[in-house]
């Protein structure tokens, strides 16, 4: 019987010692979710937006302003992905731990299917620009509606949908939690809910709608952060 204990005793502080200490975990959760936000605002403001049917398109699919702003979109998912993982392990010995863990599948699963069509706007439609522009001629143009639709199209939807039911989910499971600030999900929930229509919206309207992503990421990231300076007092 106490070797059984004995045991257990160190099976506990072996799992406690795999994972990083809570002011550790909190200060890389803060950090992935506040550079997530930041980069999800910084991608509508500086991709540039033009008449896509004219060499004007062209010139903006070809620039170097397209391929950093997509590239910073992708950096922004690989983050949130992080953030979210720590924020999962944050939430581990809550009675929410269930409702984190599925909102964190689902938001991986969602992110893992939307980034394959970030990768056809960087690099596809960089080239397209570029050859159209060597060219001169804007009948190239048409070839970006086949990169954007198709397979590619479905998947990018079907990612989305799960991203925004995974962070609704999160959003419940920090509602929750009592551990963290009960509103601290709610922007995150909602952004990503309007992700996929917001492809439809006019620039300010997309920067508007990064600007949300930022003060639900800087906003949970704090939150995050607060509670694992609570844990080390």
């Amino acid at each position: 019987m106490t070797s059984q204990l004995m045991n257990r005793m160190n099976e506990k502080k072996l799992m406690a010692a795999s994972y990083p200490s809570p002011s550790a975990l909190g200060s890389l959760t803060s950090a992935s979710l506040i550079g997530s936000g930041l980069l999800f605002v910084l991608y509508p403001a500086l991709r540039p937006f033009s008449n896509e049917a004219t060499l004007g398109g062209a010139a903006a699919f070809a620039s170097v302003e397209w391929v950093v702003s997509h590239s910073l979109a992708i950096v922004a998912f690989i983050l949130f992905t992080l953030g979210l993982l720590g924020l999962f392990l944050t939430l581990r010995q809550t009675p929410v731990v269930h409702l984190a863990f599925n909102g964190l599948v689902l938001s991986w699963l969602g992110v893992g299917l939307t980034l394959p069509f970030y990768g056809a706007e960087v690099f596809g439609l960089y080239a397209v620009g570029q050859e159209a522009l060597r060219l001169n001629n804007e009948n190239l143009l048409p070839i970006t509606e086949d990169i954007r639709s198709g397979f590619g199209l479905i998947l990018i939807m079907i990612g989305l949908v799960l991203l925004a039911i995974g962070c609704i989910l999160v959003a419940i499971a920090v509602w929750k939690s009592r551990i963290l600030s009960k509103w601290s999900g709610i922007p995150i929930a909602a952004a990503f809910l309007l992700y996929l229509p917001q492809y439809a919206w006019s620039q300010p309207l997309r920067v508007g709608h990064g600007f949300l992503i930022t003060i639900g990421c800087v906003w949970l990231g704090i939150s995050v952060w607060k509670q694992a300076v609570a844990r080390k007092d």
